[in-house]
């Protein structure tokens, strides 16, 4: 009982907001002077929080806890945080920072977790260098974002408390805090990455290493700089990942040639993804975490299916095995300049086929289960337009990834 106790001492601990924002301070971001005092009065009677926001969901306070008029320190830096269409959280914000590097740095990090960071990092990897690499690296980011996805919603602790943490992003405010999905993302990766390349790619050990500890420190610190996490959300993010990638690892070979080969795994992998999304969890009021699980899931089996169309028809988008192990140092300016030309025109058909199912998929939804469209937002809320809107879209842009574009790739002659 002793050590369960120290335990959990131990987890409060790190899970102190006060934490966040001693490691904020220490990174040179504080809000306007005398912020933390003013919204810890307006605090007073405010009620339990719901999804990473107060009840009621209103979400957080105008501002994220800038108060009118506080004497700012004399190198205030005025920003608007990235937030998310669908929430109405006032996206001003104001803070002081004694270190634009940091920021940016971090800023870096948190992109590392982002959309635009996969939908240039997977493409990337399948279309340049390794689609057998790039497969297994989409089939275990499926499952360690949809585990992690799950888990804050069974879980329901809130985001750190501001004050008198400073928050600097709303993006993924609305959601619950443990534990950190970008923290199990960024481990995940690039051990991953490290796992299923060395020895097939000639790299030194060392260089795979550290640059493995080093994406992951960058991804997982910038949650606590961007006050979005505590310190406990991390640290399980972290340990999450890990756990999840032991498990997975060993059958990540299967799983790819069961996509690959099995003459139903189409039918299969639809139907499974498909009904992970709608079964795996409630919530107790609106948040970005279904949709973001519908898209993962989509995405995934978008890519599972393309690789099976790939594999029926013949197109063969791995190495060939006599030029195996790979290497860099084969690297020229022309195969530079393919690869930036293929990137470039790739991204930009997976831009429009995610445009054009939008713009298809929100209205037929809306029609189909006679919900009103004239507020967009309001309608992308509904599980029944959210979760066909996310899933169709993505799986979309995953089949594109790894069909429609290689295909377009190999007619053009730059496959």
């Amino acid at each position: 009982m002793a050590v369960w106790r120290r335990l959990a001492r131990l987890a409060a601990h790190l899970q102190d907001p006060r934490k966040v924002a001693a490691f904020q301070r220490l990174c040179g971001v504080e809000g306007p002077s005398g912020w933390a005092d003013a919204e810890q009065q307006r605090a007073g009677g405010r009620g339990a929080v719901v999804n990473g926001g107060p009840s009621g969901g209103q979400g957080h306070p105008a501002g994220n806890g800038s108060v009118a008029g506080g004497a700012g320190p004399p190198q205030r830096w005025r920003r608007r945080p990235r937030r998310n269409s669908l929430t109405e959280e006032d996206g001003s914000q104001e803070f002081s920072t004694r270190s634009r590097f940091l920021y940016y740095l971090f800023s870096l990090g948190t992109e590392l977790g982002n959309e635009l960071f996969y939908i240039l990092f997977f493409p990337f990897c399948i279309w340049n260098l390794d689609a057998w690499l790039g497969r297994r690296l989409i089939i275990i980011w499926v499952w360690v974002m949809y585990l992690g996805q799950c888990t804050k919603d069974v879980i329901r602790w809130p985001r750190p408390a501001s004050p008198p943490v400073v928050k600097l992003e709303v993006f993924y405010n609305s959601e619950y805090s443990m534990p950190s999905t970008h923290a199990m993302s960024g481990t995940a990766i690039p051990l991953a990455l490290l796992l299923l390349s060395y020895g097939r790619w000639q790299y030194p050990l060392a260089f795979g290493l550290i640059l493995a500890f080093c994406w992951c420190s960058l991804v997982c610190c910038s949650r606590i700089y961007m006050g979005m996490h505590s310190i406990l959300d991390v640290i399980a993010g972290f340990l999450y990942a890990i756990l999840i990638l032991v498990v997975f690892h060993p059958v990540v070979d299967l799983i790819d040639n069961f996509n690959l080969t099995y003459k139903y795994a189409p039918l299969i992998i639809i139907s499974l993804h498909l009904a992970l999304g709608i079964f795996s969890f409630t919530l107790d009021t609106w948040s970005t975490s279904r949709g973001d699980t519908a898209q993962i899931l989509g995405c995934g089996a978008g890519v599972a299916c393309g690789s099976h169309i790939n594999y029926i028809m013949g197109l063969k988008l791995d190495p060939p095995p006599h030029t195996l192990p790979l290497s860099l140092s084969s690297l020229t300016v022309t195969v530079f300049g393919k690869a930036i030309l293929r990137l470039l025109i790739g991204v930009i058909v997976l831009l429009l086929t995610k445009v054009a199912m939008k713009k298809a998929t929100i209205p037929l939804a809306c029609k189909i289960f006679r919900i009103p469209h004239d507020d967009v937002r309001k309608a992308r809320q509904r599980m029944e337009v959210e979760l066909p809107y996310r899933y169709i879209t993505y799986g979309m842009v995953g089949f594109s990834l790894m069909f429609i574009v290689p295909s377009l790739f190999h007619f053009i002659g730059l496959s």
